[in-house]
């Protein structure tokens, strides 16, 4: 019997690619008066489908002869999102060459955070349960 079934990990990679994409659009909006500034983002359903990489570049090693090697199952990682990072289609660049547009990335990261925030919750409770079972229905 799996303790940490795959809604588990599931939710854990989405929180961890909802994270990615908020660095990518908080990028478009930090570069938002760059002149020649192309927008980009991240493809959640194409990270979602990749087969999981470790949570932090070279975290997979050990540190140590005799270490346990440390994996995220199905993680991938925040600080290096690059292939699955593209540019935003269809935002024609201003006079200076920047085609950020900071009302429809505002309005990008708004979404994203409420779907991280849906997806905490819903590892929450997915948590809860397990240790509701934990301590045989005991609170």
């Amino acid at each position: 019997m799996r303790l940490f079934d795959a809604t588990l990990s599931t939710l854990e990679r989405a929180l961890d690619v909802r994270l990615a994409r908020q660095a990518v659009l908080a990028g478009n909006v930090a570069n938002a008066d760059t002149p020649g500034f192309l927008p980009k983002d991240l493809d959640f359903a194409a990270a979602m489908a990749a087969p999981g990489q470790p949570a932090v570049p070279g975290l997979a090693a050990a540190a140590r002869a005799g270490d346990v090697p440390l994996t995220v199952a199905g993680a991938i990682s925040p600080t290096d999102p690059g292939q699955f990072v593209g540019e935003v289609p269809g935002a024609p660049p201003g006079l200076d060459g920047n085609a950020v547009d900071v009302d429809r990335t505002l309005t990008a990261v708004a979404e994203n955070a409420l779907q991280y925030g849906a997806s905490a919750k819903a590892a929450g409770k997915k948590l809860a349960i397990l240790r509701y079972v934990a301590n045989d229905g005991q609170g």
